[in-house]
């Protein structure tokens, strides 16, 4: 399905757009953007406003016929006439029954249409954003506009929408047919109008405000929520739950407030409207009367008349009561809109370059700088220049935060460089498409993202649609199968959210079995066997060895006992390469590396 382009911004999070949200605040623009997908399925839309024009026109048809009824009396000679009435008006309330069903299936039905789509929309644009953007969202935040603010949108598009378009619809039609049937209680009824409108327009922005109000600071309760639940272990582990529930209520606090606010405006706005609809309605009924006394008008046009009013007022009073949902729809759409302006960092460029048909592993890093954005300028890589020949297993130590990890998220094009550049194979990252990159190099992080699924469909994770033998191989090299044949249903075992039920060093070989079935010439290996135990860190070494032949691979490792078989090792430290050699020649040097391997073995021999 075609998604609707929206108008994008640069990515920079969603605080940093608050002209755009106080703009959402005090006015319903922001469901504009929502038309494109309604658009999509005009033919339902056609079909339920068939439905919605049949119904209102029933609904029209009764004063006609009880006027006349009145008008021509209830003697024992129109006994006949009265009959046929009646039956016509239970073939009347048969059609509006129908219409009704079938206008209600419509729009309710295209409303879970919409927000599907529309889900479906902002999480597609969420899988494009680049890691900068996450950098500084709360994912309990994000989660919130995708669910919460979605099923806001849901519920106007659906029951409300559906009860403000019979209501439009029905007072256009009781409108009209007041004027055909007195011309000069409809001019009473016009002068009337502007002292309903105003207030409802007063009242609805105020509505809009506080109903965005009330969905941020929902927003921030189930963000913190999320974070809380997502480490329970920790906080449990450190007693701190009672001091989290104090958080947490006083979040919910916040936004019982707001809520209630938003409630308060509207139940103002409502019981504002109802009354001066009904009000209305009343003194025309009193000049109505006064015409029918003069002899000015019959019985049964003034019963007409009013019968048409009291449709005209009740669909505004109906109107009032909707708005308030509506409202928050539209704070709802500009929350969502604040995520689909974000336009990501990392992109395919207008005319990518083509990588080499077959693929070489050979990398080159040419005078690389680069700082996260949160750092300001606080460089992580100074300079930095190395090439890793295809086929090369070249090794990188340093201390924590010496800048190893972002040689890899820059390899991988997660963001862009301040000053240098980057080459695989010959064609420069930067100028290619970030998925073309992607696609031929294996990771195996530091921190493994295990999935809500199987193991068969998280080992897939390295190559969809890789064949179950694929997998199972891959799981085999890795020592996956280890501890797969000990589970109920082998490979088939679900695994429970982040994977919780596993030990780390499991987590672990199911990403080493990720990046042996993706079958890259480029391997990436974040402290790959850090939460192994000795016997299987050696096993895992084993298939690691196997998997890496002929494959260009970079290795990060704070242990160096990983290490002492690569081609090349390339020392950081602040961010700068300080030394370059085999593991016997930096020992020689006497430098930084000698310093780390004497810490961890000891006396080192040459």
């Amino acid at each position: 399905m075609t998604q609707a382009e929206p108008v994008k911004a640069p990515e920079r999070g969603l605080e940093a757009a608050p002209a755009t949200g106080r703009a959402d605040r005090r006015s319903l623009k922001p469901l504009i953007a929502l038309v494109p997908y309604v658009l999509r399925y005009r033919g339902r839309i056609a079909a339920a406003i068939a439905a919605l024009v049949v119904a209102a026109l029933a609904t029209l048809a009764v004063p006609l016929a009880v006027r006349r009824m009145i008008d021509f009396g209830f003697g024992a000679e129109n006994a006949q006439f009265i009959d046929q009435y009646f039956a016509m008006m239970l073939v009347v309330a048969a059609v509006l029954a129908g219409s009704s069903a079938l206008r209600y299936y419509l729009v309710i039905t295209l409303g879970e249409r919409v927000v599907a789509d529309l889900r479906d929309a902002v999480f597609a644009h969420l899988l494009k954003l680049s890691p900068r953007f996450f950098d500084s969202q709360r994912v309990g935040e994000i989660g919130s506009r995708l669910t919460a603010d979605t099923t806001q949108i849901k519920s106007a598009f659906g029951a409300s929408a559906s009860i403000a378009l019979r209501n439009i619809v029905l007072f256009i039609g009781a409108a009209i047919m007041m004027v055909i049937t007195s011309p000069w209680l409809s001019g009473l009824v016009l002068g009337v109008i502007p002292a309903i409108v105003l207030p409802l327009v007063a009242f609805g922005r105020s509505v809009t405000r506080r109903s965005r109000d009330a969905q941020d600071t929902l927003a921030d309760a189930s963000a913190f929520a999320v974070e809380a639940i997502s480490s329970v272990r920790t906080l449990q582990a450190f007693t701190a739950e009672d001091e989290t529930r104090s958080r947490f209520f006083a979040s919910v606090e916040r936004a019982f407030e707001a809520a209630r606010a938003s409630t308060k405006a509207r139940a103002w706005l409502t019981a504002a409207i109802i009354f001066l609809v009904f009000a209305s309605v009343v003194g025309i009924l009193w000049v109505g009367a006064q015409g029918v006394l003069s002899g000015d008008m019959t019985a049964g046009t003034l019963g007409q008349f009013v019968l048409y009013a009291v449709f005209a007022a009740g669909a505004l009073s109906e109107l009032s009561q909707v708005w308030g949902e509506i409202a928050q729809a539209a704070g709802a759409a500009g929350r969502i809109a604040e995520i689909l302006k974000v336009e990501p960092d990392i992109r395919a460029p207008a005319r990518p370059a083509t990588l080499p048909e077959r693929a070489r592993g050979e990398i080159r890093f040419e005078r690389v700088s680069f700082a996260y954005p949160r750092n300001g300028d606080g460089r992580v890589l100074e300079n930095i220049t190395f090439n890793v020949a295809p086929g090369e297993r070249v090794a990188i130590v340093g201390p924590s935060g010496a800048g190893k990890s972002t040689i890899f998220h820059l390899l991988l094009r997660y963001y862009d460089l301040h000053a240098g550049r980057i080459l695989l194979d010959g064609v420069d990252v930067a100028s290619a498409d970030p998925r073309a990159v992607r696609e031929r190099i294996a990771l195996v992080p530091q921190d493994v993202a295990i999935f809500a699924a199987s193991v068969r469909d998280n080992i897939r994770l390295g190559r969809i649609g890789a064949s179950d033998a694929e997998i199972e191989r891959a799981g085999e090299l890795a020592l996956v199968d280890e501890f797969v044949r000990r589970l109920q249903q082998g490979y088939d075992t679900p695994l429970g959210e982040r994977g919780v039920t596993l030990s780390g060093g499991q987590r672990q070989r199911i990403a080493i079995a990720r990046a042996i079935l993706r079958d890259a010439k480029v391997m990436l290996l974040d402290e790959a066997t850090s939460s192994l135990d000795a016997e299987s860190e050696m096993l895992v070494q084993e298939a690691l060895e196997h998997s890496m032949e002929g494959r260009t691979s970079i290795v990060i490792a704070h242990r160096l006992a990983t290490v002492l078989g690569a081609d090349r090792i390339v020392v950081l430290d602040r961010g700068r390469i300080v030394e370059e050699g085999t593991h016997a020649s930096l020992v020689s040097a006497g430098g930084l590396y000698a310093r780390l391997a004497e810490l961890q073995f000891g006396a080192v021999a040459v």
